[in-house]
């Protein structure tokens, strides 16, 4: 079950809740990485979300590139919600300064608690644990069970070994070309959530089953 921590958000924030375009699902690292870019990608996304009146979903950490993103979205007097399971809370260092903080029973609900509060997914630089959750989400995507965005922010051209096997999986003939093409990728946090709202004008919204997961 869903614990919900509503963890005094200021009146700016509260204000904002209520008017907000949507909400997307960012997954990153609990780490920084090696380049100042990551970090510097993680702020500039989070300020173009704010500004185009989008609410961050995220996995409630205040470490790494996690932190980075959620506190400059908080500064900007932005919402930001967390979800985290109940046994990363202390590993993870739950953030106890977000608009909202879930604490859910387990990885999977996490991610389909996510998927379901979020109107389109956003990968930024991380590790395995990044990786596991946006592939999850996309796969659903071919799959039917939601039609919405996935994307990759190439910051520092982190992705691109990951974007060239994709491409090689699809001229072996593992990945259908219109599958590859569920995949959005840009360098830039500006264009990629143009491409990202450009999707959801054009695909009728699709209610999430967590079920068929």
């Amino acid at each position: 079950m869903t614990e919900t921590l509503n963890v005094e958000p200021g009146t700016a924030i509260r204000a904002r809740m209520d008017d907000l375009k949507g909400k997307i699902c960012v997954f990153t690292g609990s780490r920084r990485g090696a380049r100042s870019a990551y970090a510097d990608a993680a702020r500039c996304l989070g300020q173009a979300l704010v500004e185009r009146n989008y609410g961050l979903v995220y996995g409630g950490g205040k470490v790494g590139l996690m932190a980075v993103i959620a506190d400059t979205v908080l500064a900007l007097k932005g919402h930001v919600t967390g979800v985290i399971p109940e046994a990363l809370v202390s590993k993870e260092v739950a953030h106890e300064g977000l608009s909202e903080l879930r604490i859910v029973g387990s990885m999977h609900e996490r991610k389909a608690v996510m998927a379901d509060l979020a109107d389109g997914f956003i990968a930024m630089p991380g590790g395995i644990g990044t990786m596991e959750e946006f592939f999850e989400v996309l796969s659903w995507a071919q799959l039917g069970i939601h039609n919405k965005p996935c994307a990759l922010l190439n910051a520092a051209g982190y992705y691109q070994p990951l974007i060239n096997f994709l491409d090689h999986a699809v001229a072996e003939d593992f990945l259908k070309p219109k599958h590859r093409s569920l995949l959005l990728v840009e360098n830039d946090p500006e264009k990629l959530l143009e491409r990202i709202e450009a999707y959801i004008s054009t695909h009728a919204a699709r209610r999430f089953d967590a079920a068929k997961t």
